[in-house]
């Protein structure tokens, strides 16, 4: 298995909010990301998605409730539940989904 150096390939991906697979675990895809000020679109999934912040912090609205993430701390969204990044998000982020 390949040794991930997480917030360094965050940092190096040519864009924002744009997330590269670095691999799978069953049906579970792990993604990286890297966040900066801009906000993200709502979104709504068919599937559970775990957002697992590794550096910054990560604005984050969940039907109508703002949570905030700091670096170390994951949130699951469930499947069907309504979720945005708002203005402020920054770092790096892994996003766990199939």
């Amino acid at each position: 298995m390949p040794l991930f150096d997480l917030n360094t390939i965050a940092r190096n991906l040519p864009d924002a909010w744009s997330s590269k697979i670095l691999g799978q675990v069953n049906s579970a895809r792990i993604k990286i990301l890297r966040m900066n000020e801009m906000a993200y679109a709502n979104e709504v999934h068919d599937y559970n998605e775990g957002l697992l912040v590794l550096s910054g912090r990560m604005m984050l609205e969940v039907s109508g409730k703002t949570i905030v993430l700091e670096s170390g701390q994951m949130y699951m969204v469930e499947a069907g539940v309504s979720h945005a990044v708002l203005p402020g998000s920054c770092g790096s982020l892994v996003i766990i989904d199939t």
